[in-house]
């Protein structure tokens, strides 16, 4: 059984910086991607960046291409999304996923493993 445990999560001024961590457990055999997504209220859940765990491919959304990037650590369990230059509309709960890797990368409904979500809030 995987599971992924978020955190990182925390209160920014508009312009800041922040790194959240996706640290993931268990059996990896059936895992290729891991993404973090973020949901704002009243919002549906966007795919934000996708890192691939056999070859370090990376995909990003388009709104934050140039200010966030996703890596791992070198033992593998450890997946970082380091964000810059951060917005208010970059405010909410970011969670971290794996998958198969199956489909689009950022598409949430290729996801069965989730994780409980860090709360990221970005204040001008």
């Amino acid at each position: 059984q995987v599971q992924v445990t978020e955190s990182g999560g925390r209160s920014v001024q508009s312009g800041g910086s922040l790194k959240l961590s996706c640290v993931v457990s268990g059996i990896m055999d059936s895992i290729y991607v891991v993404s973090w997504f973020r949901q704002a209220p009243g919002k549906q859940r966007e795919g934000v960046a996708s890192f691939w765990t056999r070859t370090d491919f990376t995909d990003y959304a388009t709104s934050v291409k140039g200010r966030f990037t996703i890596s791992q650590d070198d033992a593998g369990t450890t997946v970082y999304l380091d964000m810059k230059n951060l917005t208010a509309h970059d405010t909410g709960l970011y969670f971290c996923a794996a998958g198969p890797g199956e489909g689009s990368p950022l598409n949430p409904a290729n996801y069965r493993i989730w994780g409980q979500g860090t709360q990221v809030t970005v204040s001008s």
